[in-house]
């Protein structure tokens, strides 16, 4: 409660520094809408059924994306880990393709899979892959060998008696942070697209023409609730199933 206490605190006083340094004059209101107008703005926007739709297909594109990258990180950073030569076979395609931004794969996409949803999964998938895959790996380093020969010695399936319970506390931190990355990719690709809906696109509409950045900077509220929401939930996870394993984040 007095975690949640000063959260609250927290939020109002960026809330009251915004509305201050707009009433004072020290950035226009055209630019920079007060608190005072976003939200009432905002409660007019989550009963719209349009921008509800726009929620919707963000939230579906998201969880379809890390669903993907779970479904094809864990498996290949257990492959990679398990088989020594194949890492280092594939170290240097893996460190060249970990770097590139995925909002920079837009246009090849676009081109070769259009602008739909299609488009936003695969970015979100390919910049979700990293931090899951990296804390695969690094957790089948730490297994201790006396788990596996122990196993072994009894006839027990190594993968599944031990490898998998070992990984599942880092596969989930890792989780948490594609979660994160891959909320900003999808809404970052339906900005930058403009034509698989969402709340980016919801944002660059009211961003062109006539701009409405009361519009703009409610749609980056619900954005960053949504974010906020996602983290709790796996942070909730995480507490709740492996709170005997402190898993720290390999990078």
């Amino acid at each position: 409660m007095r975690a949640a206490l000063r959260g609250l605190i927290g939020i109002g006083c960026l809330l009251l520094g915004w509305e201050a340094v707009v009433l004072v004059g020290a950035v226009p209101s055209e630019y920079l809408p007060p608190p005072s107008v976003v939200f009432p703005q905002l409660a007019v926007m989550l009963v719209d059924p349009a921008f509800q739709l726009a929620v919707v297909a963000t939230v579906l594109s998201w969880a379809i994306a890390l669903a993907l990258a779970v479904g094809i990180a864990v498996p290949a950073g257990l492959l990679l880990a398990g088989v020594p030569w194949l890492r280092v076979a594939s170290r240097t395609v893996v460190e060249f393709l970990r770097p590139i931004p995925a909002v920079a794969l837009v246009p090849l996409l676009v081109v070769s899979i259009g602008g739909g949803p299609a488009t936003k999964i695969a970015l979100a998938v390919f910049a979700g892959l990293w931090p899951i895959l990296f804390n695969t790996i690094y957790a089948f380093g730490e297994i201790e060998p006396v788990q596996v020969d122990t196993a072994r010695v009894y006839r027990a399936r190594v993968l599944t008696r031990v490898a998998l319970p070992s990984v599942a506390p880092f596969v989930l931190t890792g989780v948490r942070l594609s979660a994160a990355i891959g909320l900003a990719v999808v809404i970052s690709a339906e900005m930058l697209t403009g034509a698989s809906g969402g709340i980016g696109q919801f944002i660059l509409a009211a961003a062109s023409g006539a701009t409405r950045m009361d519009r703009v900077l409610a749609g980056v509220v619900v954005a960053g609730v949504l974010g906020y929401l996602i983290n709790a939930g796996l942070e909730r996870v995480q507490r709740r199933y492996f709170w005997w394993h402190g898993a720290e984040v390999a990078s």
